[in-house]
C-alpha cells in the first residue's frame, strides 16, 4: 500500500478512496473560463483539477483563480499546475497551489529532439547533479510551503538523454522517474505522487507496473497516479482508457485516476467514476475470463443492461489479459445485445490493446490551455474523411509538449505549431511547417493520398 499524500485539505493513497482528476482546457490566463470549467468538473464528481502552468504569467494568474474560487463552495478545490520546459515557472506556482506537475522529460533536459547523443559515464552524472541541484530549489518552496509534487513521466516526452542511454523502452521511462524520486528519498520529501503515462496501453501498463516493483525494491511507496495519454474521444477512447487504466486498478495498483479524453473535461469525470466503482466486479470478470481461455480465445460474459457500461467494463476486464498477450481473440456473450455489436466491441478492446487493428486508430490528445486550434472540431474533420482507412494510425496533438513524441508510432501527425498554424509529420519527419489551420486538414489529407498514390504505382 503507498503513503498517504497530502494535498491542501485532500488526502490520497493509503486507505483513502481513488481520487478522481481532470484538466482545464481554457488559457490559464483566462480566469472566468478556468472558474466555469473547474466548477464543472468538481460538479461531476472530480476531486482535484490540473491546470497547464506555461509561463509566468499563467502561475501568477493561479493566484487569480484562487480568489475568484474564494467564499465559494469550490475554494477548498486543490490546484494543480502541470508545468513543462521551464522550472523557474514550477518555483513560481509552488508558492501558490496545492500540487505542481513536472515532466522529467523536459524539467531540466533541452526538449526532445529525437538525436542520439553519447554520454561518458562522468558526462552522464554531471547531468544528474545538475538535475538535482535544480530540483531541490523546487523541494524547498515546496517544504515551505505545504506544496505537493507530481513526478509525471509521459512517454512521448522522455529526453534526449534518457534515450540515448536506455532507449524507447519501459525501463528508460522507469529510471527518468526514478531518478527524481531518488532526491526526493534522500530529502525524506514524501508528498509526491508519481506517474506513468503512455498513449500506447501495452507500454503504459508494462511500465506502471515495473515502476511499482522498482519502487519496492528501493524502498519507496508514493502513490500511483494512472492514465492513458493521448486516448482520443467517443467509444474508442473510453475503452482505451479503461483497458489500460483497468488492468492497473484489477492488480491492486492506482491511487488517483483521470481519464484523458479529447472532449470537455468534465465528460472524463463519470468514466473515472465507473473504473473506480467497478474495481471489484471486473477484478472477478478478469478472473473468470482468464480460466476461460481455450484455443487462443478470451470469452467473457456479462449481463449488463447500459450498453456504455457494457463497454467500459468489458474492457477494464479483459484489456490487462490482452496486454499480457494471453490469448489474441476475444467472443463477447450478452442476452440483451446484439452479436454484430459485440463483436465490433471485441474488435474495439483488441485494437486498444495492439493486438489487431481493424479501424483507423486517432491518438489525439484531451486539449488543454496550450492547445493551439479548435480541437475537437478538428478531429471530427479528419475523422469524416478517414474512417476508411483500416490501420492508418493519425497523431492530433494540441501542442509540442508531448508533440511528435506521444505519436511517435502514428503514420502522421497533425500537430499545434503556434496559434493558428499547423505543422504536419509523416512518422516522426516533420513534412511541412506552420501550415494556416483553415489550409492544414486539406493538407494533411492530400499527403495521405499523395503516398498512398505511391505506394500503387511500386
Amino acid at each position: 500500500m503507498s503513503h498517504e499524500v497530502r494535498i491542501g485539505t485532500l488526502s490520497l493513497g493509503g486507505s483513502n478512496p481513488l481520487r478522481l482528476q481532470s484538466m482545464t482546457t481554457a488559457a490559464t490566463t483566462d480566469t472566468a473560463a478556468c472558474v466555469r470549467q473547474i466548477r464543472a468538473i468538481v460538479d461531476a464528481g472530480g476531486d482535484l483539477v490540473r491546470l497547464t502552468t506555461q509561463g509566468l504569467r499563467e502561475a501568477e494568474n493561479l493566484r487569480g483563480i484562487k480568489r475568484a474560487l474564494a467564499g465559494t463552495p469550490y475554494a477548498s478545490v486543490p490546484l494543480v499546475a502541470d508545468v513543462h520546459f521551464n522550472p523557474a515557472v514550477a518555483d513560481a506556482a509552488a508558492a501558490i497551489v496545492e500540487k505542481v506537475r513536472i515532466n522529467p522529460g523536459n524539467y531540466v533536459d533541452p526538449a526532445r529532439r529525437f538525436r542520439h547523443v553519447e554520454y561518458t559515464e562522468e558526462e552522464y552524472r554531471a547531468e544528474l547533479v545538475r538535475l538535482e541541484t535544480r530540483f531541490l530549489r523546487l523541494l524547498a518552496i515546496c517544504r515551505e510551503h505545504g506544496t505537493a509534487l507530481r513526478i509525471g513521466v509521459n512517454h512521448g516526452s522522455l529526453s534526449d538523454r534518457i534515450m540515448s542511454r536506455y532507449g524507447d523502452t519501459p525501463a528508460g521511462i522507469v529510471e527518468s522517474c526514478m531518478e527524481f524520486l531518488r532526491i526526493c528519498m534522500r530529502e525524506q520529501f514524501r508528498d509526491v505522487v508519481v506517474s506513468i503515462k503512455a498513449s500506447n496501453t501495452v507500454v503504459m501498463v508494462q511500465s506502471v507496473r515495473l515502476l511499482s516493483r522498482r519502487m519496492a525494491e528501493e524502498g519507496m511507496n508514493y502513490p500511483l497516479h494512472l492514465g492513458v495519454t493521448e486516448a482520443g474521444e467517443g467509444e474508442d477512447g473510453r475503452i482505451k482508457s479503461a483497458c489500460g487504466i483497468g488492468a492497473l486498478l484489477t492488480e491492486g495498483l492506482g491511487d488517483t485516476i483521470r481519464v484523458s479524453l479529447s472532449e470537455d473535461p468534465e465528460f472524463e469525470i463519470p468514466v473515472a467514476r465507473l473504473l473506480a466503482d467497478s474495481v471489484q466486479e471486473c477484478t472477478r470478470l478478469r478472473a473468470e475470463a482468464l480460466a476461460s481461455i481455450a484455443d487462443d480465445t478470451v470469452t467473457l460474459r456479462m449481463d449488463e443492461s447500459d450498453w456504455d457500461v457494457l463497454q467500459i467494463k468489458a474492457a477494464m476486464a479483459v484489456g490487462g489479459l490482452f496486454i499480457d498477450r494471453k490469448a489474441h481473440r476475444l467472443v463477447l456473450e450478452s442476452p440483451r445485445f446484439p452479436a454484430l455489436r459485440l463483436a465490433d466491441l471485441a474488435d474495439r478492446i483488441l485494437q486498444a490493446t495492439r493486438i489487431k487493428f481493424t479501424r483507423t486508430e486517432y491518438i489525439s490528445c484531451p486539449g488543454c490551455g496550450r492547445t493551439l486550434y479548435n480541437l475537437q472540431e478538428t478531429i471530427a474533420r479528419i475523422k469524416a474523411a478517414t474512417t476508411h482507412l483500416k490501420g492508418l494510425k493519425i497523431g492530433i496533438m494540441g501542442c509540442i509538449v508531448n508533440g511528435p513524441g506521444e505519436m511517435a508510432d502514428a503514420d502522421y501527425g497533425y500537430v499545434g505549431a503556434a496559434r493558428g498554424n499547423i505543422s504536419l509529420y509523416r512518422g516522426k519527419e516533420c513534412v511541412e511547417k506552420n501550415i494556416p489551420e483553415a489550409e492544414a486538414v486539406e493538407k494533411l489529407l492530400a499527403l495521405i493520398e499523395h503516398d498512398a498514390a505511391a505506394r500503387a504505382e511500386k
